[in-house]
């Protein structure tokens, strides 16, 4: 688990969990947290909970991950079958633990101690794209945060030189700011860039004007010991992969 003094206060834990120290074998060893896996779903479980007591929280929550913009407000826990399809949390509940699976994805984990709000979103493209992590702050807001005291951390991501993406980008994203042209580089392939996700998205946060926002600057295609990597995991032609998870609690 890794850990970061940036989220470290008083009635709040967090964690941004590695592949190790699970119940899981073979290509998902071994704390794979992923519900939608072809893990074994007891395994599963008991990976989860593993998670939920080094948090010191009751209740471990994830969502239906679609790649949406879309923020769920967290009051207690649900049923693994009754899962909302969004990709980011926020909740005000003491006891809960809201996580987030990646990999490769950007995991964001934000606090505002002072309020005891806290939120978890998952961004890929298409979620730093439309915008999931401002409405999270936006979301945490609603719930009694002040912008100026949230801190928002950008875990384990796939970085620029592993990313490679196709011909349609970046237009996208320079049709809503001509500025983050800086954010793709020609790859050798032709049409073809290579994309800085965590870096797109740290600019996004830091024009939000929160308190915070920082990069661990922690790759998940590289480093192979630490992190499940969907796109290393196709590279290899591998039939599934484990999913991380980040999670943050009010305890």
């Amino acid at each position: 688990m890794i850990e970061t003094d940036y989220l470290k206060a008083p009635g709040v834990a967090h964690g941004f969990f590695t592949r190790g120290g699970g119940h899981s074998t073979g290509i998902f060893a071994s704390l794979n947290c992923g519900l939608g896996s072809g893990d074994d779903p007891e395994l599963v479980t008991k990976n989860r909970n593993v998670v939920a007591r080094q948090l010191g929280a009751p209740s471990l929550v994830s969502a239906w991950q679609i790649h949406s913009a879309d923020v769920a407000v967290v009051t207690e826990p649900w049923p693994i079958d009754g899962r909302p399809k969004v990709d980011a949390m926020v909740t005000a509940t003491t006891g809960m633990a809201i996580g987030v699976l990646t990999a490769d994805c950007a995991p964001v984990l934000f606090m505002d101690a002072d309020a005891r709000v806290i939120g978890a979103a998952h961004s890929g493209w298409k979620g730093a794209l439309h915008g999931v992590a401002l409405n999270t702050v936006s979301a945490m807001e609603k719930l009694g945060a002040r912008r100026e005291h949230i801190t928002a951390v950008i875990g384990p991501t796939i970085s620029k030189a592993n990313y490679e993406v196709g011909p349609e980008f970046p237009q996208p994203f320079l049709a809503k700011d001509a500025e983050t042209a800086k954010f793709f580089t020609p790859s050798v392939k032709d049409s073809h860039y290579m994309f800085d996700l965590p870096g797109y998205l740290l600019r996004q946060l830091k024009h939000a004007d929160i308190g915070k926002a920082i990069n661990l600057d922690l790759c998940t295609y590289a480093d192979e010991a630490k992190f499940f990597s969907y796109r290393r995991a196709t590279h290899r032609g591998e039939t599934d992969y484990g999913r991380l998870i980040s999670a943050i609690a009010l305890v």
